[in-house]
């Protein structure tokens, strides 16, 4: 299972490009898959692709949580380029608890 990392898109390129902001960190994606995409829009990112638009809300409840758990998002965020499967699937758990948690109160 994959997980995608909400971004902030703080400027539209030529060519499907995109810089966006994860957690204080600038990257370029491309925002093919969302041509919908605007700056100041909120997308979840994915190995590169923006792959979805969101609304804000749900961005920063899910960085909220990625927030709580830093290590579970080292690889998305920082230089590392390792394969991220065990840290997503460590992510996935900690997001779906949380929803179980919300739920049951």
């Amino acid at each position: 299972m994959c997980l995608a990392i909400p971004a902030s898109i703080q400027a539209i390129e030529d060519g499907g490009l995109a810089t966006v902001d994860i957690l204080g960190v600038t990257r370029s994606i491309s925002v093919d898959l969302t041509p919908q995409a605007k700056v100041g829009d909120y997308v979840l990112v994915h190995a590169g692709f923006a792959i979805e638009v969101v609304d804000q809300q749900f961005a920063e409840e899910t960085l909220d949580l990625i927030r709580e758990f830093p290590e579970l998002a080292a690889d998305e965020v920082g230089t590392a380029t390792a394969p991220m499967a065990s840290t997503m699937v460590q992510l996935a758990a900690a997001l779906e608890a949380d929803g179980a948690a919300k739920a049951d109160a």
